[in-house]
């Protein structure tokens, strides 16, 4: 059943044409993934959708009367006042235990207790939670969620998975995370030049069909190129025999005279060329209004860091270091180090104290106990993932030039800023006009045009478009120096990051191996790490509801149906994982 129709919908805002020409059916009960690169009118879209905002020209149609629409917004459009509102009063309802259930579920505790000291002080990613819960406790008929992953941690992120796969009614999904992606629609609307253009499926399988499309049309305009060129050489050769023969049927003189007959033909021939020219050209002139045209690449941004040549020796070295904040322990008797050229993916629960150990890292936080040692030459940059922090009055060109270092050779600053898409106008702009994926470049740029020897990217890829993601971890890929990578980007740790340190216990391991080969290690190992008995069992019984779930599923799919295979893949991994479970409980 057809729930929201949109048809010719155009959105502007001054001279800037948002929204051209969009037009999409949304089913009940679908789970659509909206994506696009920074600006291409995703947010303008959900905000036509929610009604916030009217189209310019265009029209939206629900089919049913009286639905809810739940919208989580960005982390930063929430304000204090926003939370207190949704606070005020927590009734005794059937909303508001469900509000509390769920805020309980992501980790937050004690929520009809806080009072407004505590809401002014939330992190970006209590401020998701809090608005998920709430958007969850009020069973809307459309979701409509964007950027909801930031911020969240990896367990945050797995429950929202689970209760998207849950929930009945329809969920539009704004999203950079692509593992969030792959597991939560099945089929994703991409806005490019303000045109709409639908996929079925995952996000993974969007990018092998956008391929596929693009190789397909590429293909037939290269074809169409030839076929064009073929003609043009024939009108080319008419045009030349046509000219013979007009020369031959205007020659004069008695000779002439005595070939009238030859005269005529020449002038017969002549026409019937000029005729097949007219007629080739008309082809042309269709080709180029109603053929193939080509395929516009994708958009792409260029990083590029300075690469440095230290390598080899150790450039961190913590000896059973401490930390606690009054009665709290964030972490102890923690021993790691790091060597120069190592990528290291720092993970833990929201909370754990990882935003400490980059404190001490970068000297602003002394450690309570152990010792911490940093190279003396090791020069340290940090990015941070608060992309408010900008001046909003200087222009990017002001920005980056307050810096000596990036003064001394404004020229590579420029090309740097024009290979991730910054061209001569946005150089002017003030950073109050930038969206938040340009201010994020912004900061990278600031950051490449330093010399540094160890790395700290405090979630790089907030704000990032997906190609700019894609771009990203190539260059990262590429990088020689020391990195320290803190992000909830599955994706973006299971392709960079060779090593890992991760906060559990109360504590911070080194483990010698990438996410994915952490993450997949036999349950036996980590039993040894934390996970007692009890922790077992309660992960049999979480396993046991998810393939329950799983299964209900798939007795209303047919095994053609797309989501057919993912269920049944996601089935097999639940059980491979029960298994696990069972052998090392014995």
């Amino acid at each position: 059943m057809t729930l929201l129709t949109l048809r010719g919908i155009k959105k502007s805002f001054g001279d800037t044409d948002v929204l051209a020409n969009i037009d999409a059916d949304l089913a009940s009960g679908e789970r659509v993934g909206l994506v696009g690169m920074n600006g291409a009118g995703k947010t303008t879209l959900a905000n036509l959708i929610f009604g916030s905002i009217q189209p310019d020209e265009g029209k939206l149609t629900f089919h049913r009367d009286q639905l809810r629409i739940g919208y989580l917004l960005q982390s930063t459009s929430y304000t204090v006042s926003t939370f207190s509102h949704m606070m005020d009063p927590l009734t005794e309802t059937d909303e508001t235990a469900q509000f509390l259930q769920t805020a309980s579920y992501l980790g937050l505790h004690k929520v009809k207790e806080w009072d407004g000291e505590r809401l002014a002080g939330l992190s970006g990613g209590e401020k998701t939670k809090l608005a998920i819960a709430h958007i969850w406790s009020s069973k809307p008929d459309i979701l409509l969620l964007d950027e909801p992953t930031n911020h969240l941690d990896f367990d945050g992120v797995d429950f929202l998975v689970q209760e998207l796969q849950r929930y009945k009614g329809t969920t539009i999904v704004i999203s950079h995370d692509r593992y969030f992606l792959d597991r939560t629609v099945d089929r994703i609307i991409e806005l490019q030049d303000g045109v709409s253009t639908s996929y079925p499926g995952n996000y993974t399988f969007y990018r092998e069909e956008k391929l596929r499309r693009y190789q397909s049309q590429l293909h037939q305009y290269e074809e169409q190129q030839k076929y064009e060129q073929k003609i043009e050489a024939e009108i080319n050769r008419l045009k030349n025999w046509s000219a013979k023969a007009h020369r031959e049927a205007g020659k004069v003189g008695k000779m002439a005279e005595m070939r009238a007959g030859v005269k005529e033909f020449y002038r017969s021939k002549a026409k019937s060329m000029d005729k097949q020219i007219k007629s080739r050209i008309h082809r042309l002139e269709k080709i180029e209004f109603e053929g193939v045209k080509k395929p516009n690449e994708e958009a792409k941004v260029a990083f590029a860091w300075d690469q440095p040549d230290k390598r080899g020796r150790r450039i961190v070295e913590a000896q059973r270091i401490g930390k606690s904040y009054g009665e709290r322990s964030l972490f102890a008797d923690s021993s790691f180090y790091l060597q120069r050229g190592e990528k290291i993916g720092l993970l833990g629960p929201n909370g754990c104290g990882k935003t400490t150990l980059i404190q001490m890292l970068l000297g602003q936080t002394p450690v309570d106990s152990g010792q911490l040692w940093i190279s003396p030459t090791a020069k340290v940059a940090y990015l941070t993932q608060d992309v408010t922090d900008l001046d909003q009055r200087r222009t990017v060109l002001e920005l980056l030039q307050e810096n000596h270092e990036i003064r001394r050779d404004v020229g590579k600053a420029r090309t740097l800023l024009a290979n991730m898409g910054f061209d001569t106008s946005m150089l002017q702009k003030p950073i109050a006009q930038l969206s938040l994926g340009e201010r994020t470049r912004i900061k990278l740029s600031q950051l490449m045009l330093r010399e540094q020897d160890l790395l700290i990217l405090d979630e790089p890829t907030n704000h990032l478009d997906l190609a700019s993601r894609e771009q990203l971890e190539e260059t990262l890929s590429e990088y020689r120096g020391t990195l320290i990578v803190v992000s909830h980007d599955r994706y973006l740790i299971d392709q960079i990051c060779t090593k890992l340190l991760v906060f559990q216990e109360s504590k911070i391991n080194r483990f010698e191996s990438g996410y994915e080969a952490f993450r997949e290690r036999p349950l036996s190992k980590q039993t040894s790490t934390g996970i007692n008995k009890q922790q077992l069992e309660e992960e049999k019984l979480v396993i046991a509801n998810q393939m329950a779930l799983v299964l209900g599923e798939l007795s209303l799919l047919k095994p053609t149906d797309i989501r057919y295979a993912e269920l049944d893949e996601t089935y097999k991994q639940l059980l491979a994982r029960k298994k696990r479970i069972n052998s090392s409980s014995t």
